[in-house]
């Protein structure tokens, strides 16, 4: 998956099936749907798309096919987030977090958050 970055609308389908795998196009189309106007046809060309570049698989399931994505939802966001760290923050963790907190209004409940992750992050690199 290094090379395999999906584009907005295969994330659109990944973050559908990461909820409820397998579907068939069909079900992800009507999902899809629901937040804006796509024809089934566009639907079912960037599920093909994301078969060949094997970010999917599918099953045969009666005349339809089921769909299931090769990859976990935390690995995919994992390797995304670092290629857009390396490339947008030249790799800095802590640019991104200030970028990021500079730029948007953050609730004393999300910062009590961010510190408790902090502060487990310290823990474990006590500990080793």
């Amino acid at each position: 998956m290094e090379k395999i970055a999906p584009t907005a609308a295969e994330l659109e389908v990944l973050n559908i099936l990461w909820k409820t795998e397998p579907l068939t196009v069909k079900e992800i189309h009507e999902l899809i749907c629901k937040t804006k106007d796509v024809g089934y046809t566009t639907t079912l060309k960037i599920m093909q798309k994301m078969t060949a570049k094997g970010l999917l698989r599918r099953e045969p399931n009666g005349k339809s096919h089921l769909y299931f994505s090769n990859y976990e939802k935390e690995e995919t966001r994992g390797r995304l987030l670092d290629r857009f760290v390396d490339s947008a923050f030249g790799g800095s963790a802590s640019s991104l977090v200030m970028q990021l907190l500079g730029n948007k209004k953050t609730s004393k409940e999300e910062l009590d958050e961010i510190k408790q992750i902090i502060e487990q992050m310290e823990n474990k690199s006590s500990l080793k």
